[in-house]
């Protein structure tokens, strides 16, 4: 990416931190859940870890490191998506091109947006979770940092399907930038093994990148040691995943410029 390209990323992702600067609502929103997450499961996991016999004790590490790890996937996933609402509801989006950001630019723009809410919304989280219940989730080591960037790839992907289906289809779809995520959850062993589920069920985990990290982050807590086969699949599903929509999302940002609906998107 060259220096200009660069400048004008920094210039979006710069116009998304000045509304956090002046809006300290907005930051408290992004700890927020992340945080109620975390002390609901974590009262959880306390009463299950004070259960006569150490499985109750493991279960709980498995639930507390299971939300802690979805969290990241949801705050990459809403957002990108609520960063390019953001552009929406202010009716910028049009001014946005007017400007020589390349469709590729916006998209490196609200990654980075993308990032630095999951940083602020999920580490509070995973340190009150130290601090609360004793409960390390870097105890696992560094194969936790390869967990959040799978997780983090995930949630792009899904981002950049729901962007498409707000710009095919306005405001209409908006609602789906917060529920979308929510509705893989049960396919994707957060909380139990992919073998819980229906035979017929497993394919469709196991197509999903966070399965993989799942299982592997019960691998690492149950057994200590990395599944380097569930790693590989997860991030290989993630490419996948990321190439097919990014093309959709091409396919519909060039739709949309071509029908002016850049202009009167969400009205």
């Amino acid at each position: 990416m060259t220096r200009a390209a660069l400048r004008r990323v920094w210039g979006l992702v710069y116009r998304h931190l000045a509304l956090y600067r002046r809006s300290w609502p907005r930051v408290l929103e992004l700890m927020y859940w992340p945080i109620l997450q975390m002390l609901v499961w974590g009262f959880v996991t306390s009463w299950l870890a004070g259960m006569q016999g150490n499985p109750a004790g493991v279960a709980a590490g498995l639930l507390l490191g299971g939300v802690l790890l979805w969290e990241v996937a949801l705050r990459s996933q809403m957002g990108f998506s609520i960063s390019f609402l953001e552009e929406i509801w202010s009716r910028n989006l049009g001014h946005v091109f007017v400007s020589p950001l390349r469709p590729r630019e916006l998209v490196a723009g609200l990654a980075c947006m993308s990032v630095i809410r999951v940083v602020v919304g999920v580490l509070p989280a995973v340190g009150l979770a130290w601090l609360l219940y004793h409960f390390g989730l870097f105890a696992m080591g560094p194969v936790v940092v390869a967990f959040f960037a799978a997780l983090l790839l995930m949630g792009w992907a899904v981002a950049l399907g729901v962007t498409s289906l707000i710009l095919r289809y306005g405001a209409g779809a908006e609602a789906l930038a917060w529920s979308v995520l929510f509705g893989l959850t049960p396919f994707s062993a957060v909380f139990y093994p992919v073998a819980v589920l229906p035979a017929w069920l497993q394919p469709v985990a196991l197509a999903l990148p966070a399965a993989h990290v799942f299982e592997g982050m019960r691998t690492a807590l149950l057994e200590g040691r990395i599944a380097w086969g569930h790693l590989a699949a997860a991030f290989a599903l993630d490419a996948a995943w990321l190439v097919l929509m990014g093309w959709v999302f091409l396919r519909q940002f060039q739709a949309a410029r071509v029908r002016g609906a850049l202009l009167n998107i969400g009205e």
